[in-house]
């Protein structure tokens, strides 16, 4: 116990005075970007070692972090929200917490940064340790970092763990004696799930510390004083200390990922890999590029005038013919046009791996190389995956002439252009009868893989099989879908049993997937449909989901000009039996909410769900996601009912984070498919909503001028 003591002193020592010598002024100046982006500590934050420090990551950063060290293994997740605001999310393994098999830990971070570093502050963050959960974790701490060259200082006062070690009578005890004490999730374990906030910056704290040295823009070495004392692992002989010394050294390979190494506590090694994804301009793999859109076709002096091919009903058809062929090739589909003496009106469709706005420039491209010389004005109608008229783009041909290649050209096309709802415009023209709209039927099978989270038993679990899908549109707005899954493989079925104790709406999912390996899981009728200007409505019915069929209807008030939207949704349904067959159980009944919609700026989007739930529960739900314009989104969302935390269960309340990322972001090309993920840290019966598919707001929101607007930047791409 004693050499090991010395080893880490004598380490101690060595690092001290390398950062002594690297605080000496030298000659040369650091690369500018050797402080790209800050080290990440065992706990998956922005830190030393084990220690927090104060500066962030870049904005959209998702960066993933693997740590192991003596009888502990941690994933975390940290999101850099905004600028200034950073969330964390970790899963941690520890080996015999309670002395029988591995413990498996969920918790939640936050982070602030209050103060940016200048040439005299330093940078200062505030931060919520495992702030809601077990309190295996809990902790808080006010940080500051301060740059000088190639070194970084950084000192900070804990709570909590991170005041269990040399703390001191809580200096916030001036201001209230509720400062000095702590409940019991300083230590212990507490399984509400709930904000512990008669916790935060309470009892004993504690000073950290330590120096970072930049060896290069690569290569970093850490020293740090820990105020953590592991007090609960030490107590079940988890693991060890003997010095408050921790020591580290990290290395950047040239894709991206950091190694790290590091001899903590003077008794054991600890090693960890981490990677920073940013969702604003991620990493894509190798492959096609996107093929760029065709020059804008300029016409020649005076030949607008030209009206002679009004009477020529073949270069009519032509028009019509070369749209259909060319329209796919561009990744939309053509519903209808109307070709007039002056102006042209089109109805398109864009895939979802197109952005809407860059779909609008490819067909006025287009539309410049089609049309005679004397149509002028375009009016482009951009329609939603099943079929509803979302809003009318007016562009004028001349303007699109004149500023392909002026240097601001996009933002004054979109300055330029008229943006207005179908039902006011284009929604009552008489389309040609050569374009107007045909039925279709596509179908397709393919591979699926199905997931599940945070069993204790196995934390991950996956589901693998193909999934059949048909979709037949007889009529503008009326879909017919089915959904066949098979699995040949997987444990999703065998998820612990549900010890719910109040009616089991969503619980006995692993029943469900248990019962038989083939599914149908979706077999509707839907019709999408506009009763009157900014409003859209949707009616359902059939097997809605996996678990429920019956009856859904939506109407939702959105402008084509708003950031707000507001709908409203009633459903009666029926559980479904746990076979393949066409059966039901004996629970039925009534949901629906008002639905409050906000699309902010800087990508920021906001809903309020507020009604009733599948388990006859009142209540609402908040979700804030991020949204990209290359698609990928990511948030958080949380439900609180009427159903009382004890009864809920564990987690007390339903909550979790959800992903989505387009293939198309790593394929340099457009293409079909997504990885979307719901990640709950626990699936229980509150606060349970009907899974429908094809909600309006999901459908026209990226039709219209807020969001056109953030993605205009690849009108002319």
């Amino acid at each position: 116990m004693g050499h090991r003591y010395r080893f880490a002193s004598l380490a101690g020592a060595i690092g001290l005075s390398a950062f002594a010598t690297a605080a000496t002024p030298q000659s040369g100046v650091p690369a500018p970007d050797i402080w790209e982006r800050p080290s990440s500590n065992t706990f998956g934050s922005p830190g030393l070692i084990e220690m927090p420090t104060a500066h962030q990551r870049k904005d959209a950063d998702l960066t993933t972090t693997l740590s192991a060290f003596d009888g502990v293994q941690r994933l975390t997740f940290d999101f850099q929200i905004t600028e200034r605001l950073s969330g964390v999310f970790r899963y941690s393994q520890i080996f015999d917490y309670f002395g029988n098999g591995s413990y498996y830990d969920r918790s939640f971070d936050l982070r602030y940064q209050l103060v940016d570093e200048t040439d005299v502050l330093p940078a200062v963050t505030v931060g919520l340790t495992d702030f809601g959960g077990t309190g295996v974790y809990a902790s808080e701490y006010l940080v500051a970092t301060k740059t000088f060259g190639r070194v970084r200082a950084t000192g900070g006062i804990g709570w909590g763990r991170l005041g269990s070690r040399g703390g001191f009578e809580n200096p916030l005890g001036a201001l209230s004696d509720r400062f000095k004490t702590r409940g019991p999730s300083a230590t212990g374990i507490e399984t509400t799930g709930q904000p512990d906030t008669d916790d935060w910056f309470r009892g004993d704290a504690a000073f950290f510390g330590g120096l970072e040295y930049a060896v290069n823009d690569r290569f970093r070495l850490a020293l740090e004083y820990s105020s953590d004392n592991y007090t609960a692992e030490k107590d079940r002989g988890i693991f060890e200390q003997v010095s408050p010394i921790n020591i580290g050294a990290s290395y950047k390979l040239r894709n991206g990922i950091v190694v790290s190494g590091a001899y903590l506590y003077g008794t054991t090694a600890a090693v960890s890999l981490s990677y920073p994804f940013n969702f604003k301009q991620p990493r894509a793999i190798s492959g096609p590029v996107d093929p760029g859109p065709i020059p804008v076709s300029v016409r020649a002096s005076r030949s607008a005038h030209d009206l002679g091919w009004t009477e020529d009903n073949t270069r009519r058809a032509s028009i019509h013919q070369t749209l259909q062929k060319v329209l796919p090739l561009e990744g939309m589909s053509l519903d209808g046009v109307s070709v007039e003496a002056t102006q042209v009106y089109v109805r398109v469709r864009p895939e979802d791996s197109l952005p809407p706005a860059r779909a609008a420039g490819r067909v006025a491209r287009i539309l410049t190389a089609v049309m005679p010389a004397s149509v002028e004005t375009f009016v482009i109608t951009m329609v939603s995956p099943n079929g509803v008229p979302s809003s009318d783009i007016t562009i004028a041909r001349s303007d699109l002439e004149e500023l392909e290649f002026a240097p601001d050209g996009t933002w004054q096309a979109f300055a330029r252009s008229r943006f207005r709802d179908p039902y006011s415009g284009s929604l009552g023209v008489t389309y040609d009868a050569l374009s107007g709209f045909s039925p279709n039927f596509d179908w397709g099978v393919g591979p699926y893989v199905s997931s599940s989270y945070f069993d204790p038993a196995s934390p991950v679990r996956l589901d693998f099989g193909l999934e059949g899908r048909a979709r037949w549109e007889p009529v503008n707005g009326m879909v017919f879908t089915g959904i066949l899954t098979q699995r040949f493989a997987g444990n999703r079925g065998d998820l612990r049993e549900s010890d719910s104790t109040i009616r089991r709406v969503r619980s006995d999912a692993n029943i469900y997937i248990g019962t038989s390996d083939t599914q149908l899981s979706r077999l509707t009728a839907d019709y999408y449909f506009r009763p009157g200007k900014d409003l859209y409505g949707r009616v359902s019915a059939g097997y809605l989901e996996q678990m429920y069929g019956g009856v859904s209807t939506e109407l939702l008030w959105k402008p084509v000009d708003s950031r707000l939207a507001v709908g409203a949704e009633v459903n009666y349904v029926k559980q479904r039996d746990f076979g393949v067959d066409f059966n039901f159980q004996d629970y039925e009944v009534a949901t629906g909410h008002l639905s409050f919609y906000y699309k902010a700026k800087n990508d920021f989007h906001y809903q309020l769900d507020l009604g009733r739930y599948l388990n006859e529960d009142w209540g609402g739900t908040l979700t804030v996601d991020r949204e990209f314009d290359n698609g990928i989104r990511i948030g958080a969302f949380a439900t609180l009912t009427d159903i009382p935390f004890e009864d809920f269960g564990e987690g007390s309340f339903d909550k979790g984070i959800r992903i989505h990322i387009p293939f198309s972001t790593f394929t340099n090309t457009r293409s079909e498919g997504a990885i979307s993920r719901t990640i709950r840290p626990v699936l229980r019966d509150g606060g349970a909503r009907l899974n429908v598919d094809g909600r309006l707001y999901e459908q026209v929101r990226d039709l219209h001028r807020p969001a056109m607007q953030e993605q205009w930047g690849q009108f002319l791409r």
